[in-house]
Formats: structure tokens, sequence, C-alpha cells
């Protein structure tokens, strides 16, 4: 008897309860808050078109969150590298002011008129939230890893309507060349659950019109090669040029509200003397036109510089739906270019160009999938792993860690 060992499979159950309980508490909180902030945004995208007049406020509304921000969110200024860094090497817990201060300040971006995104709002909100359990819970170091890998999956999944993608970006985004399987339960559960409780709450994803993929074709899989060559590089000249100009920024605007203000001027200046009015915001609308009709082939770099300059200067916000809106209206352009239908390039550069510059190709694949439909698995995935490694080792994701190099 002094030998005997239980079954593997019972001494599995309480930890599945455990990750079950603790996963589902962790989506209720993370879906609630996103479709708290989908809300928000879609009122403030409404109103800055119903008010154009709005984006001659960017410049004061950016120094407003840069303020609030340095006299009481500078433990939390690091937004999505925080929450790498503290699962990589767990410190102290992500304050819960994180989420509120994130939420605004994303918000008043839009309202204005920035050009920028909403997973880094929806992810650090997931994160916050979840760690906020592991300091009541008083959970062991490796516990709160798995918590905040699953708050994160829960805030990607929510905010895009796409849970097994949030479920594999919560695993992969970490580092490059390795997945935490045993994060597997927590990010899977916290994902769908998520999702769910995003539906039940009444949040409408956006649907993007792919009505057919072409048959597989050996033309068809070179051409996905070459593209997604194309969009790593544009996603690595993204990240390049996000945290170049963040530098420059800093290296010469010490104090920080100005940078925004200094960026938000240059930002409406742009705007109202090029009429570059398409490339603020979310820019939905455009992404949708790209699946629909051929576009002015430059749509994807007016976008690129626009997000930059308001990333890099200070304004709150995501990266990863400016980066869907450089890749459908940039696979838009090349299409004539290399035969294949607008639509079905569109939808593989939506998701191509952020599997580089993320460094997340199975989570996009999985993404494209979940927002096109199965039939366009084969052409996304070779995009996306051909976009992950023209794209380099770094992205826009500066706490990201390489595990293994992508090629020799």
């Amino acid at each position: 008897m002094a030998n005997f060992k239980r079954p593997e499979s019972v001494t599995l159950w309480p930890q599945l309860i455990k990750w079950l309980l603790l996963s589902s508490a962790i989506a209720f909180m993370a879906g609630s808050a996103s479709a708290l902030f989908l809300w928000a945004l879609e009122w403030a995208t409404s109103t800055r078109v119903s008010h154009p007049q709005l984006i001659w406020g960017l410049p004061l509304a950016g120094f407003a969150v840069a303020w609030v921000y340095l006299q009481w969110g500078q433990s939390v200024d690091a937004g999505n590298n925080l929450l790498i860094d503290e699962i990589h090497n767990p410190q102290t817990t992500v304050p819960l002011r994180m989420a509120p201060l994130v939420l605004g300040g994303t918000v008043v971006s839009h309202l204005f008129g920035a050009s920028v995104g909403r997973e880094g709002t929806a992810v650090q909100m997931g994160g916050a939230l979840a760690d906020q359990l592991t300091r009541v819970l008083r959970l062991r170091h490796e516990d709160r890893r798995l918590m905040l890998m699953a708050g994160i999956s829960a805030g990607f999944a929510s905010v895009f309507g796409t849970p097994l993608a949030g479920a594999v970006f919560g695993l992969e985004v970490l580092a490059i060349g390795r997945l935490r399987h045993d994060a597997l339960l927590p990010c899977v559960v916290a994902a769908v659950v998520a999702d769910q409780v995003g539906l039940w709450w009444g949040v409408q994803h956006t649907v993007y019109p792919l009505s057919q993929v072409p048959a597989v074709t050996a033309w068809g899989l070179l051409v996905m090669v070459l593209a997604g060559a194309v969009f790593g590089w544009v996603g690595q000249g993204f990240a390049h040029s996000t945290h170049a100009v963040g530098h420059f920024m800093k290296q010469h605007i010490p104090y920080a509200p100005l940078r925004p203000l200094v960026g938000g001027v240059v930002l409406v200046g742009a705007v109202m003397t090029l009429e570059l009015d398409r490339y603020i915001g979310l820019g939905i609308p455009v992404m949708v036109q790209a699946f629909e009709q051929p576009l002015a082939p430059w749509d994807w770099l007016g976008k690129t510089v626009l997000t930059v300059l308001s990333l890099g200067s200070g304004f709150k916000g995501g990266e990863v739906t400016p980066l869907f809106y450089i890749g459908a209206t940039l696979g838009n352009a090349m299409a004539p270019w290399l035969d294949v239908p607008f639509a079905l390039l569109a939808a593989v550069g939506f998701v191509a160009v952020f599997a580089g510059a993320a460094n997340t190709p199975i989570a996009s694949t999985f993404m494209a999938m979940e927002l096109f439909g199965a039939e366009i698995g084969v052409f996304a995935a070779l995009a996306c792993v051909s976009s992950y490694l023209f794209s380099g080792h770094t992205g826009i994701y500066r706490a990201q860690r390489i595990d293994h190099r992508k090629h020799r």
C-alpha cells in the first residue's frame, strides 16, 4: 500500500475544476469589460463621424490623456509589454487602474480621430482584471502566469469575436518559437467563455464579405508564399517605425504629455491639408470596401503613416486593427498584379500582416478561418507562416522573447 499511486486521471479532476472556475471568472470580467469598451468605441466613432470638427481637439485630448497617465498611470504605461513581462518574470500585481485608464484613453483617442486600434485595450483590461483574482486568492507565481495568459486570451477573443484565435494568441504571443501547453485549458476556456459573454451582452462583430474562396491551385499556393513575404516586410516595417518614432519622441520631448500634443498637431495638419480622414480611427468601412471593390493602391501606406505617428507619439489604443486595415488594403492593391481575386488577398493580408508584426502565425491562421470560413485555411496558413518568417525577430511587442529562432 505504501507504493500505491493514484491514477493521473483522478488527480487531474481537482485541477480541471479549479481552472474551469477561475477561467470562467476571468472570462466574465474580461468579456463584460470588452462589451462596455466596444459600446463606448461605437459611440466615439459615430460621434466623430457626425462631428468631423472634433479632429481639431486631438492635440489637447492627447495631452490630457498623457497627463492623467503621468499623474496616476506611470506604473501601467507599458501596457501589453507589462503583462508579458509579468508572465515571464512575476513581480507584483498589475494595478487595477490599468483597465479604466486604457479604456478611457482609447475612447478619447478615437473620439478625436487618432489612428489607433482596440486589441491593446481589451488585452490590458483582461490581464489587469485577471490579476486581481491572483491577489485576492493569493495564488502562486506559476498559477499567476496562467491567470494572466487567460486574461490576455479572454480580452483578445471577446473584442474580435474569435475565441480560437484568442486562445492561441495568449499562448503564442509571449515568446517566438514556443507555446505554453500547460496554459491550454485556462486560455481556451477563458477565450470561449469571454466571447460568449460578449455576445450575451449584445455585442455585434463586423462581418467581412468574402463570398467565395477559389479552389487550391499551384499558382494560388505560390502567390500566398510570395505575398506573405511582402506582408511580413510591411509588418516588420510597421513595428520598427513605431518603435523608432516612440524613441525619437522620448529622446527629444522629455515631458510625456507634450508628445501626443506635438504628434496631434502633425496629425491634424496632415489630415486637414491632405484630406486623409479615411485613415483615422478604426477604418472598418474601408476594410469592408477592400473585400468589395478595388481601392487606391496607397491606402495601406496612408494608414501605416498615420498609425505609426499616433502610436509613436503616445496615443492610447492597439496596433492590431490598424494592421488588419493595412493588410486588407495592401492585399487589395496586390491582387491584380498576382492574378488572384482581390477579396481573397484582402482577407489573407488582413491576418498575415498581423502575423508578421506580432509573430503569431498560428493565432492569425485561426482568426482567418473564424472570420472568413474554414476554406481559407490553407491560403491563410501559407501566407501567415511566410509573413512570420520574413518579418524578422522583432515585433510590435518589445517584451516578446526569442525562445527558438525562426530559421538558422
